[in-house]
């Protein structure tokens, strides 16, 4: 079991790893060695995270998620797979951290009267200027 936070943990059978060849520069390390990490997570048949976090998690997964509800994480910024292992495991864990704690509740505001007055007194003056452009009706 991975804990993630306090009541929140995922069984390590839940995630299923993948070792990828990583692109870009490195030679002959990056053409016979597989070190990058594609973790995969079930997040639509996952039974241990509680419904709020999972729908939480989905919004913050974007493109992440897949259309089978697979939340994907490759790693790839390290030269062992070790490393690249234990990299994408905490960038999960990171975010199923963020999406267990609950958004703060938006107060709801009015605009001061300074702001108010402001914005009608800058509407007056645009207004006078557009009516000097105007036409005179003596003409």
């Amino acid at each position: 079991m991975i804990e993630i936070a306090p009541g929140i943990s995922i069984d390590e059978k839940d995630l299923r790893l993948d070792f990828i060849r990583s692109a870009g520069p490195g030679g002959q390390n990056v053409n016979k060695v597989s070190t990058a990490v594609q973790l995969r997570f079930d997040l639509a048949g996952n039974e241990t995270l509680p419904e709020a976090v999972r729908r939480r998690l989905t919004t913050l997964a974007g493109r992440r998620l897949n259309a089978a509800g697979e939340l994907i994480i490759e790693a790839r910024r390290y030269r062992t797979q070790g490393a690249n292992r234990q990299d994408a495991i905490e960038r999960l864990a990171g975010l199923i951290r963020s999406a267990s704690r609950p958004p703060r509740a938006r107060k709801p505001t009015k605009p001061s009267a300074a702001s108010r007055h402001k914005r009608l007194e800058s509407k007056r003056r645009r207004a006078a200027t557009k009516s000097l452009r105007r036409k005179s009706v003596q003409e």
